[in-house]
């Protein structure tokens, strides 16, 4: 697969040929797997405290000569606390059991709960590897409902702009104006979620990869619904937002021959390992 090249003014350098990541098959049911996996690891445990609604002393005997005894006063075996007491004649109030005031949940949210999904190293790779496929195919990226039809390979000057103008001006010579545009919109959401963190619906736009750290990252950080993403840390969620395939990428020309030449995301690829500090 070939693939052409741009350089900053946007206009067409040459024809470079795509890595074989690129030819996978699309698989959205791995990629909608890798990317419930990714998903299932930002959730926060959360739970009720283990004794609550059990501080209440709420032991009433239903033996025949016991003090405090509630036999024979014709009422339900719901645990109750005394509140009053006039010689042998009490005034109780149902506690501790679920339904009571102040009492137990049945079947409340337990904190230790495991919410961590799992995928196998081969399945995450091929998820990335499909992901990635599916950005070069023009119908997905404009049925995904980008204004722009194509995923781009940009000239690695890209990587070292250094101010967020420059990089929207790169951009709309590129051809991306009507995208900047639709990305812009801010939305505010219906329902709760206002009052939880989550106030403003923001569209995708596109994903800038590049091959190393890089200013871009921080130029490009500020415009509204673009990503920026070192190749090497790229994840299915960032290529399909939602598990919906063909999200617009635009790739340096080097993190494209870093894909080629490490053979990123492929099944005999080593990740180096994380030195532990002593």
């Amino acid at each position: 697969m070939k693939a052409p090249l741009y350089n900053l003014q946007g206009k067409k350098i040459k024809e470079i040929d795509l890595p074989i990541q690129f030819n996978e098959e699309i698989r959205p049911d791995i990629i909608k797997k890798a990317i419930l996996a990714i998903q299932s690891h930002n959730r926060q445990p959360y739970g009720v405290k283990p004794d609550a609604g059990k501080r209440a002393s709420a032991v009433l005997s239903r033996r025949r000569k016991n003090y405090k005894s509630s036999y024979g006063h014709g009422i339900s075996r719901v645990p109750r606390k005394t509140m009053w007491h006039r010689g042998r004649q009490f005034g109780w109030v149902g506690a501790f059991a679920p339904g009571t005031v102040s009492g137990r949940q049945a079947h409340p949210p337990k904190a230790e709960k495991k919410y961590w999904e799992f995928i196998n190293i081969k399945e995450r790779r091929k998820a990335i590897r499909s992901a990635l496929s599916a950005t070069m195919i023009s119908k997905l990226v404009e049925k995904r409902g980008h204004k722009f039809n194509q995923s781009l390979v940009i000239e690695n000057k890209f990587e070292e702009l250094k101010k967020t103008k420059d990089v929207v001006n790169v951009l709309i010579k590129l051809g991306l104006q009507d995208e900047l545009k639709r990305i812009s919109k801010k939305k505010i959401r219906a329902g709760k979620g206002k009052n939880r963190g989550r106030k403003y619906k923001i569209k995708k736009g596109p994903l800038l990869v590049v091959s190393k750290a890089c200013p871009l990252e921080k130029s490009a950080k500020n415009l509204q619904g673009i990503d920026v993403c070192i190749i090497n840390n790229l994840n299915s969620e960032l290529l399909a937002p939602g598990a919906d395939i063909g999200r617009l990428t635009i790739y340096t020309e080097n993190s494209v021959n870093k894909l080629a030449k490490e053979k990123l995301f492929m099944q005999d690829y080593k990740e180096p390992k994380k030195e532990i500090k002593k």
